[in-house]
């Protein structure tokens, strides 16, 4: 049965909505950033990465985002320290699960790619988890992926939401039925 991908779930360790579906920023979707976060079904997710950017013209560009995001009712995460995500008015910090360990009052995403980051994500009270990458993508030509059955077996041992990421568009989220997915580019 195919499940609706728009929902929202509490989380275990904080107050904001879990969305199902997230973007993620990078410098390939820079451009048309606006217009995909106004296309994302209301109360959605958004990870800020932007790395290729300088300090302020960083913090410059979450800002402009960041207000189109909350027009839309999406959740907004930064990919950097706790303390520059409150700082920056984010709703969540994003990371490597050490990264995101010292978010408290932050919804806390972190990324996973085997168990023993799903572990560290557990001890990091994460609150939820992405997992990748499933399958392959152009943020990493030629890596090792998980695949559909290898991301299954994973999630079964995540005490938290999973979202899917790598190479995620609807029709493959179907195929590994998490809580969520992601894309920097699957919602052409």
């Amino acid at each position: 049965m195919a499940r609706c991908y728009s929902e929202c779930v509490p989380p275990i360790h904080t107050q904001p909505c879990l969305p199902a579906i997230w973007l993620i920023s990078d410098e390939r979707n820079d451009a048309s950033l606006n217009d995909a976060l106004m296309r994302l079904p209301m109360g959605s997710g958004f990870v800020f990465r932007h790395y290729h950017l300088d300090a302020a013209d960083r913090r410059k560009r979450f800002e402009q985002v960041r207000r189109v995001a909350r027009r839309r009712g999406h959740v907004v995460a930064l990919a950097d320290t706790p303390a520059r995500a409150r700082n920056w008015g984010a709703d969540a910090v994003y990371g490597a699960p050490a990264a995101v360990s010292g978010g408290h009052g932050l919804l806390r995403i972190a990324t996973v790619h085997s168990l023993r980051e799903l572990a560290q994500a557990h001890r990091a009270e994460a609150d939820l988890v992405m997992i990748s990458p499933v399958f392959p993508t152009r943020s990493h030509p030629g890596a090792d992926v998980l695949g559909v059955v290898r991301a299954r077996l994973l999630a079964r041992h995540a005490l938290v939401p999973v979202v899917m990421l790598g190479g995620m568009n609807v029709d493959r989220a179907l195929q590994v039925e998490p809580h969520g997915w992601a894309a920097i580019d699957g919602f052409a």
